[in-house]
């Protein structure tokens, strides 16, 4: 079975490739940048998504049974707008659909709503919503707070750990989020693509913490003598600013903030992740946070460095 994924080169994608071809099944990814380097080899092989030559992506998704996509930005950037990234995956389902792709594997993100007055969740419901207009068969995964050693904001979040004496927590810190495994994600993902039908799933880890049992579970684990503190939104947004500008990234945007502190990551279904965060942070406690992850250069203006 031929699949293709979009972004095998980045986080979520990546997993999604190695589960699959692990199956035993065939991979090809369309990707911003086809010219990195490919951690599958000649097991993958890549195109650009092409959005301005839809001809073409169809030939890049023909023979393909399942479309898994995870194209998105995480925020405005250069240019990069909510709005073109909606444009560019009606092209790519429109694609789809012309190539004979038969199901659509759809990440979104939990409590996306047409209705958020937050551009990223209500994109992401603009993009569920086009998937369901193809009027193919489709799974649509809307995930938590992702992690796994790729991930930016756990990543991160360890970085500052390690580098600061002190850490902030917006507000009071009892906002809620229910991690998931990005390998779990994964194996939903290709469990879903081999079901029958069109439905929309919630996929969540088996925990619930507060965003400060988050953060104090990780200092215990990185730097157990780093002290919390608790501050105004808009001045832990300034802080972020300024670490950004010597890191060269956008660390956290002010929507991102109201998204988490609106408790946004969470979900009323039962969980169908099953690796806990503490049992997956222990062996992995020396590995992250040690180099800091930029979203800017892994996706808007990709270069092959790190941040030490």
């Amino acid at each position: 079975m031929l699949n293709v994924v979009t972004g095998s080169f980045g986080y979520i994608g990546r997993y999604i490739t190695r589960h699959l071809l692990d199956q035993g099944e065939q991979v090809r990814t369309v990707t911003t940048h086809p010219n990195k380097t490919n951690p599958f080899g000649e097991q993958v092989e890549a195109f650009p998504y092409a959005f301005d030559r839809p001809e073409q992506l169809v030939e890049t998704l023909r023979g393909a049974t399942t479309l898994y996509n995870t194209y998105w930005i995480r925020f405005e950037h250069g240019g990069k707008t909510f709005k073109e990234a909606v444009d560019n995956t009606a092209v790519l389902f429109n694609s789809a659909k012309q190539a004979g792709i038969q199901k659509i594997v759809h990440i979104s993100v939990t409590q996306a709503s047409l209705d958020s007055s937050l551009p990223y969740y209500r994109g992401k419901a603009q993009q569920e919503k086009l998937v369901k207009e193809t009027g193919l068969d489709y799974c649509i995964i809307r995930p938590t707070l992702v992690f796994g050693k790729e991930d930016i904001l756990v990543n991160n979040i360890a970085w500052l750990l390690r580098k600061f004496p002190v850490f902030p927590i917006f507000g009071d810190g009892n906002y809620t989020v229910q991690p998931i495994f990005v390998g779990d994600l994964a194996q939903i993902a290709s469990e879903c693509a081999n079901s029958s039908g069109q439905k929309v799933i919630d996929a969540i880890g088996p925990d619930e913490f507060t965003y400060e049992e988050l953060v104090t579970l990780l200092a215990s684990q990185i730097k157990p003598d780093v002290k919390l503190i608790h501050i105004p939104p808009a001045l832990g947004i300034a802080l972020g600013k300024i670490i950004g500008f010597t890191v060269g990234d956008v660390i956290l945007t002010m929507d991102e903030a109201r998204g988490l502190m609106s408790s946004l990551l969470t979900s009323s279904q039962k969980p169908d992740g099953t690796t806990h965060f503490s049992e997956w942070l222990a062996p992995n406690k020396e590995v992250i946070g040690q180099r800091y992850t930029s979203e800017l250069n892994r996706h808007f203006n990709w270069r092959p460095t790190s941040i030490n």
